[in-house]
């Protein structure tokens, strides 16, 4: 990554690693989610997904707006996450519609508790923008109700779904782990010299103990 104004400020250089990451995060559900949306069953969920999608590609805007105010070429933050965001995507691709929803949802999900776990470190100014970028919206909601209605239009989904999103989860949490590890300061705790590994072993717990009472909630086991 470039070198930052302010560089010794460690807040600093927290802020552009975590608007780096959801920048790119931003960026691939924008292509993936304009992708998965050719499963759909019937041109109205290939619209809702393709709305989504563009949702996506807003708030990825509004990152790449924020990184630039901040003196940051928006290139140059993402680049750091490229390689550990595809790798994961090439391990969880979607067989169909319902497992492209499942996998829109809880990566939307998760990666949203992520972000404003690590954004509690920073600035209030900062934190607040993370919060409005990656707090549960109506995309969230309206994967919610398209999980729902699968659900009920089918039972015999609910054994397939639950398994395709504790593998979702799992994969998710070895990537937080992993992005945690690799770039130190998006672990909790890690400023007051807490270790690493700890810091991130109980970011992730607090990530999956959410992730299970989502799917509690959707009926299904996590």
């Amino acid at each position: 990554m470039g070198t930052f104004p302010d560089a010794a400020a460690s807040t600093g250089q927290l802020a552009a690693e975590l608007l780096g990451a959801m920048a790119y995060g931003e960026l691939s559900a924008f292509g993936r989610l304009s992708s998965d949306s050719r499963f759909a069953p019937t041109l109205h969920d290939r619209s809702v997904l393709a709305k989504i999608a563009v949702g996506a590609y807003g708030n990825f805007a509004l990152l790449s707006g924020r990184l630039q105010e901040m003196g940051i070429d928006p290139e140059e933050a993402m680049l750091p996450f490229q390689r550990s965001f595809d790798h994961f995507h090439e391990r969880t691709k979607p067989g169909d519609w319902f497992e492209s929803v499942m996998k829109a949802y809880v990566i939307d999900t998760v990666s949203s508790d992520f972000y404003k776990t690590v954004s509690t470190f920073l600035d209030p100014g900062t934190q607040q923008f993370v919060e409005r970028v990656a707090s549960a919206d109506q995309a969230t909601e309206v994967l919610r109700v398209l999980l729902r209605r699968a659900l009920a239009d089918d039972p015999r989904l609910a054994s397939r779904l639950a398994l395709w999103g504790r593998r979702l989860v799992g994969e998710a949490l070895t990537q937080a782990q992993r992005v945690g590890l690799e770039h130190p300061r998006l672990g909790p705790m890690l400023r007051s010299g807490g270790d690493a590994r700890a810091a991130v072993s109980q970011l992730t717990a607090g990530l999956a103990e959410r992730h299970a009472r989502r799917m509690t909630g959707l009926g299904l086991t996590a």
